[in-house]
């Protein structure tokens, strides 16, 4: 069998084949790299990774052994429909963490998704929802996993984070993590956490109030906290950030129940646009003894999973338009959207995500640029 150099297909290449052996006309390892190569150059279906398939057969023949050609658009369906997301997701965790080794891991977003037309009201089919993780600084997606149909995110996390290496990584969720157990999990597997506060923990959130209340009505007196503060002027919108973070906790009565609680703060947005004006005031608890600028950074940071990884999936990758339904195909196609962009976006070019995988699709060497790059420093 003849395998890519590229490092990626190496991670792949021991993912076991569910198809009966009397039926496979085409390998499993050549059906996976065309697939991802596809979906860098612009293919969002099956028919579309068989066209660029097709078109690029001979550039595909330099490296793969095709030993039946391209093959056709129900094969690549049927093939990753059958695929275990869980052992697919395996491979790609082997490729990830060759790179978080030589990159590092300070951040990691985690928040989800919902796959708007991959659902059939007709069959009572929900759309998929993921939940993934996300490397801020390094525009790199670590993992992610399905929410089950009778189920929401607060399950999916726990299990996402088990497929995860966060040690000395700080970890930010939205509002549906903030758990005990989440917490404790983030901890015990060697990270720190941030999480919002919201109503759905009444208990803390009346503490922290309360706490801040006091600061902001007393000042220093008896309470040790930090403050800190941003401005951003663009485009006729000016915004002001305000963090305060408190690291006195003898206020915060449920402070034992929240594993190696170390701060609790608030943070409140001012904009004006157009001459009007709004207000949000957020909390959250973090694991970190650290200053409230690290805190900003983090928060601020937690956001880039929206920009930098749902907006391009669904405007440069189409993700809410695919209608995939079959869930573990749906799934599976996901994982390759975010590993294609994390290829693309480890390219070193300042061109938009559209921009690249035009100029892959029309151009090889670029191609093999996108993936030779990422595939040297995963072998490093």
């Amino acid at each position: 069998m003849v395998v890519s150099h590229f490092s990626v297909a190496k991670h792949f290449a021991r993912l076991r084949d569910p198809r009966r052996s009397h039926r496979k006309l085409h390998l499993l390892i050549d059906i996976l790299v065309i697939a991802l190569c596809a979906v860098i150059c612009g293919a969002n279906d099956w028919q579309q990774i068989v066209t660029f398939g097709q078109r690029r057969h001979d550039w595909l023949k330099t490296f793969l052994a095709l030993p039946n050609g391209i093959p056709a658009h129900d094969t690549f369906e049927r093939v990753f429909d059958r695929l275990d997301p869980q052992a697919f997701q395996g491979c790609f965790q082997r490729w990830v963490e060759s790179l978080t080794l030589a990159l590092g891991l300070k951040h990691v977003a985690i928040d989800g998704k919902t796959l708007r037309h991959s659902g059939k009201a007709t069959q009572k089919l929900k759309p998929l929802h993921i939940v993934s993780a996300w490397a801020s600084e390094h525009h790199l997606t670590l993992g992610q996993v399905a929410v089950d149909d009778k189920s929401n995110e607060i399950t999916a996390i726990p299990r996402l984070l088990e497929l995860l290496d966060v040690h000395g990584a700080l970890v930010t969720i939205d509002a549906m993590g903030c758990q005990k157990a989440i917490a404790k999990q983030i901890v015990a597997q060697g990270g720190d956490y941030v999480l919002p506060v919201k109503s759905n923990q009444p208990t803390l959130l009346a503490e922290i109030q309360e706490t801040i209340g006091e600061v902001l009505e007393n000042g220093q007196e008896g309470i040790e906290y930090e403050t800190f503060e941003t401005t951003d002027k663009a485009h006729g919108r000016a915004e002001t950030r305000s963090y305060l973070i408190v690291t006195d906790l003898e206020r915060i009565g449920s402070r034992q129940e929240w594993a190696a609680l170390k701060v609790v703060g608030m943070y409140t947005s001012m904009r004006i646009v157009a001459g009007e004006r709004s207000d949000e005031t957020h909390y959250f608890i973090g694991s970190r003894a650290a200053d409230a600028e690290v805190y900003a950074k983090a928060i601020r940071s937690h956001w880039s999973v929206e920009n930098n990884l749902h907006w391009q999936l669904d405007v440069t990758f189409g993700e809410d338009a695919n209608r995939v339904q079959r869930r573990h195909g749906g799934e599976n196609l996901a994982l390759l959207r975010r590993l294609a962009l994390s290829l693309l976006k480890r390219q070193g070019g300042k061109e938009s995500m559209a921009c690249k995988r035009l100029a892959a699709a029309l151009d090889p060497a670029f191609l093999e640029e996108i993936l030779n790059e990422v595939s040297n420093l995963g072998n490093r």
